[in-house]
């Protein structure tokens, strides 16, 4: 397994873990807090991925730029 891959499977974790106790904190209701601490960090997990990937090349361009000069 990769270190990016692992790496965004630890945050997914930790995110969900934050946002279901922030959405029952909020709420007062498990249901609510379970609902939206499920959904929510999925799709950062998915934006967060393709954020990676995009940074990544960008620092490649960067290296690329620098070793020219």
């Amino acid at each position: 397994m990769s270190k990016n891959v692992c790496k965004t499977g630890t945050y997914s974790l930790m995110h969900m873990t934050v946002a279901i106790t922030v959405a029952f904190v909020l709420s007062g209701s498990w249901h609510v807090a379970l609902a939206i601490g499920m959904v929510e960090p999925l799709v950062q997990t998915v934006a967060y991925h393709f954020h990676e990937k995009i940074w990544s090349k960008v620092q490649l361009k960067s290296e690329k730029t620098v070793t020219q000069l």
